[in-house]
């Protein structure tokens, strides 16, 4: 694969981490980048992860082979009803929002409504990459982010199949794993094991912060409290839009931790030790169940 002009609108950990792993493969003759902080993009250039930066989109996009929307998720339909008339027939568009429904949605209505829509709906292909880390921003993107990595393609029913191809060996370039399901059944499964914790650890750090002796509380948490918390200390704005964005799962999700923990409250009350245990016992193996999997499939990637 060569791509001889890619455009990606937020160069930040994400967004410059795909710069610089397809900088690193050589796949690229020309990467630009797009955003609303000028002097984001400068250090951008300077730390050698683009190679220019465009504040007109028109001009940005033109000739381009594909675009990368890597914003935060709240960003990303108005840089799509930006982009759109200008739009070649060659360019490919993806992003890298952590919900899917919702663009999904935006696709569809587009279809209907806007200049070169039709050509917009066959070569929009949705994208997840499941990575992170601890800091944020362009100063903290690495090459080897996606390195053995999931990255989640949710094509729609109209997207070519070249689009696809083009996005899938894209993120296979940066060492990604790629697999494809419906927009509907990734807001599903990542409201469960990522948009949930994320909230539960926001709203633990939020009980204890609020209390009179919020001091005292902090002065003796340790690691327990440090490894469920952790993700608390994401970005507030993109954990809003992720909220509001996947709403629908998320409060479904909601309902059945709160019924878990009725549950939990039930035991506690009643004094059942071994209802306790085998609360605990279920939730441990599944767990170990877990790492063991999670374990073996990196060894084999």
């Amino acid at each position: 694969m060569h791509l001889n002009k890619i455009v990606i609108f937020g160069v930040g950990l994400i967004g410059g981490s795909v710069a610089l792993a397809l900088k690193k493969a050589g796949v690229s003759s020309k990467i630009v980048g797009v955003g609303r902080n000028s002097d984001n993009l400068k250090a951008a250039i300077h730390l050698g992860v683009i190679d220019e930066a465009e504040s007109n989109i028109e001009i940005a996009i033109s000739d381009a082979d594909l675009i990368l929307i890597a914003t935060p998720v709240a960003q990303t339909p108005k840089i799509l009803a930006a982009i759109i008339p200008h739009l070649a027939e060659k360019t490919v568009i993806t992003d890298a929002g952590s919900t899917k429904s919702d663009i999904a949605q935006y696709v569809i209505n587009a279809s209907t409504q806007a200049k070169n829509a039709q050509h917009f709906v066959s070569q929009f292909v949705g994208g997840h990459p499941i990575a992170g880390a601890e800091k944020s921003g362009v100063t903290a993107a690495k090459a080897n982010l996606f390195s053995g990595k999931n990255v989640v393609l949710t094509p729609n029913e109209n997207t070519s199949a070249e689009a696809i191809k083009l996005v899938r060996e894209l993120w296979l370039t940066t060492g990604a794993n790629v697999s494809e399901m419906t927009a509907q059944a990734h807001d599903q499964i990542f409201a469960a094991v990522s948009h949930l914790p994320h909230l539960l650890a926001f709203a633990l750090v939020n009980n204890l912060a609020n209390r009179t002796n919020a001091k005292q509380l902090f002065e003796f948490a340790a690691s327990g409290f440090r490894d469920f918390t952790r993700i608390a200390g994401s970005s507030p704005e993109m954990w809003r839009d992720i909220s509001l964005a996947n709403k629908t799962a998320l409060l479904s999700e909601l309902e059945a931790y709160q019924a878990e923990i009725s549950a939990l409250q039930n035991l506690l009350k009643n004094e059942d030790s071994q209802g306790l245990q085998t609360m605990f016992e279920h939730a441990s193996q599944a767990r170990q169940a877990w790492q063991k999997e999670r374990e073996m499939s990196q060894e084999k990637s």
